[in-house]
């Protein structure tokens, strides 16, 4: 390689080149889990089937002496080693995956606890008390070595054991672990609870906020913030008000990540507004799908160099290396078998790999609702999450600030209480300024580059009526049109995730637990008792679609196929998993809620609008009796 071309390819990976952007920081600071020559060699020689794999096998010895030993045999290869050797390297330097955990059995799980006795039907009580031993089967306790020794690990040590989701997910997951809570919660198992808890809470005081996940790469990005909704929840069963108080002050601290790290202001009719995004400015590859990322990367249109100050010709193909730059190393390593054009290296990729971290923050990783509105709207490569103002969000950082309000009022503190009042009233003025929409009776994402909503169906688009953030007192009614118009009443096996067919996991047909409960609930928590009948009746289709898939192949999975009878979901960038901590989670709230009434007999019918008026009529002419 010419050496101008090779210093001017340098500059832009230090993004000191002419045109180039300044190169983002990487996930975290780990050369072996996070960033660097030895993590691109592994994952691109696709050693496993799923790149998490390796990211989650602990080291047999310090890092510093892998590193060392790995850039010694790169070298002697001209940093390609042949994938036989690659493997044998890995297999001598690191452990099988799942060696830093071991099996838990929760010391408070108990043989029956009460909700059962509330479920009517006989085969549903059975199947509830199998989801209730499920909780053995996803516990996890961290080995004392990933306290002692930190750095071999890419786990992040927490100190109280924890549930898991279960398949490839064996580490704790930040807005899962709501539903499962929920779920422990009816099973009596309040204990659990609170040292899962007390983990996030220790998290936010180490990092700010609750990481997306617990591995050390999962670190830059968080997750729905669903940590304020916990507490309350188990201030709810357990009435401990002495642990509110411990903790009231790391509650604040992670919203106030948020109001920090990821405010947008929106101008509209001559007002502002502040929301919030999902937003990851962190560079390279996730770790856990590393190579998909750069295949992806590698599709982006390359351009042309313009001559300009760097003293290169127009259409002149120049090339340097993919992602071996770290602040230690600089982009030293490199063959030709990572070599891409430079007119690609810097702001387009590191540009997509941002937004991607941001689509996996949103835990919609990954949906047509973060493509929409982009040059490519079926290409992941044409990801913009940050590009958009999300319902779900937004409403979930509504819940909290009222949460937080009535925690302060709770403790005695009022001028905190005030100042959580005040911030849930702007937002609930952004709110309807911003993302509801009158005409059509929902809450829309708004496209910051559009200036526009995005009028796709998703169920979150309905999340303030699960959030109680809302002023409209007839916004149920509003909701349960917009549910008929999009003719979303007439899925007999769940709710879709999205009306759009893309590949993508968070997208048609696939039906995700946590989904159904924002509608569910929502309707239910309505004051309309049309509302109620419709939740009931959608609680029972997704009961009937958990407990048929369960009779069949005795699991549960963390998503389901409505176009498919029902049948375990799949898309996206792996199988689809089972276990599931918040699948199970959603089903024993709904077992709970509506257990005297649920029937695991024959599928119902499509709601069809004139089917759903006749299922109605009964409550209706009821509501009409004088009392």
């Amino acid at each position: 390689m010419p050496g101008r071309t090779w210093e001017l390819c340098l500059l832009l990976l230090l993004g000191l080149g002419p045109g180039s952007q300044e190169a983002l920081p990487p996930p975290c600071e780990s050369e072996i889990y996070c960033h660097g020559e030895l993590l691109n060699q592994v994952q691109m020689a696709k050693l496993y089937q799923d790149d998490k794999q390796f990211v989650d096998m602990p080291l047999s010895i310090a890092p510093e002496q892998v590193l060392q030993t790995f850039t010694e045999l790169s070298r002697d290869h001209n940093h390609s080693i042949p994938r036989e050797q690659l493997q044998a390297f890995v297999h001598e330097h690191f452990q099988a995956k799942g060696q830093e955990l071991q099996p838990w059995t929760p010391a408070d799980w108990k043989d029956s606890p009460q909700f059962l006795q509330k479920i009517s039907d006989a085969k549903l009580r059975a199947w509830a008390g199998q989801l209730h031993q499920l909780w053995k089967k996803l516990g996890k306790k961290m080995k004392p070595e990933v306290l002692s020794h930190p750095e071999r690990f890419s786990l992040i040590y927490s100190e109280h054991p924890f549930i898991v989701p279960g398949g490839r997910f064996v580490e704790f997951y930040y807005w899962d672990s709501y539903w499962v809570m929920e779920g422990l919660l009816l099973s009596e198992m309040a204990e659990t609870v609170k040292g899962m808890l007390q983990n996030f809470l220790d998290l936010v005081k180490t990092y700010g906020h609750v990481p997306n996940g617990g591995r050390v790469y999962y670190l830059q990005r968080s997750q729905p913030p669903l940590l304020t909704l916990m507490m309350d929840c188990y201030l709810t069963h357990t009435n401990d008000t002495a642990f509110l108080q411990e903790n009231i002050e790391t509650l604040a601290l992670e919203l106030d990540f948020w109001t920090k790290n990821r405010t947008v202001s929106v101008s509209l009719e001559g007002k502002n507004y502040l929301l919030n995004r999902y937003y990851v400015p962190y560079g390279g590859p996730r770790p856990e799908s590393y190579s998909k990322d750069v295949e992806l990367a590698d599709t982006l249109p390359e351009g042309e160099q313009q001559e300009g100050e760097g003293g290169l010709g127009a259409g002149q193909l120049h090339t340097c290396c993919v992602r071996l730059w770290s602040p230690v190393n600089g982009c030293l390593s490199c063959s030709r078998d990572w070599l891409v054009p430079c007119s690609v290296l810097t702001g387009d990729r590191e540009a997509l790999w941002a937004e991607l971290k941001a689509g996996a923050e949103s835990g919609w990783d990954f949906s047509s609702r973060w493509l929409i509105g982009g040059p490519n709207p079926n290409s992941l490569s044409g990801i913009r999450t940050s590009k958009l103002v999300p319902v779900d969000l937004n409403a979930f950082l509504c819940q909290a600030e009222e949460l937080m309000s009535n925690f302060y009022s709770r403790l005695g503190n009022d001028s905190q209480a005030t100042k959580y009042r005040i911030l849930r009233s702007q937002r609930l003025a952004a709110l309807n300024a911003v993302l509801w929409d009158e005409q059509t009776g929902a809450w829309f994402d708004y496209d910051l580059e559009k200036k526009k909503k995005n009028r796709e169906f998703y169920p979150t688009n309905l999340t303030p009526l699960w959030a109680r953030c809302f002023s409209d007192p007839g916004v149920a009614d509003k909701a349960l049109k917009y549910l008929e118009d999009n003719r979303i009443l007439t899925y007999q096996y769940g709710i879709p995730t999205s009306l759009q067919k893309t590949g993508q996991q968070w997208d048609f047909p696939n039906a995700w637990a946590p989904l159904q409960d924002l509608v569910i609930r929502g309707l239910a928590k309505a004051p309309l008792r049309r509302a109620q009948e419709v939740a009931f009746q959608l609680a029972q289709n997704w009961i009937r679609t958990n407990f048929d898939v369960y009779l069949q192949k005795s699991a549960m999975y963390e998503k389901y196929d409505v176009s498919n009878g029902g049948q375990p979901g799949g898309g996206g960038e792996y199988e689809v998993q089972e276990g599931f901590g918040w699948t199970n989670g959603v089903v024993l709230m709904l077992l709970d809620r509506y257990g005297d009434r649920l029937t695991s007999g024959a599928k119902l019918a499509f709601l069809e609008p004139h089917c759903l008026a006749a299922t109605l009529l009964p409550s209706l002419l009821l509501s009409l009796l004088p009392r």
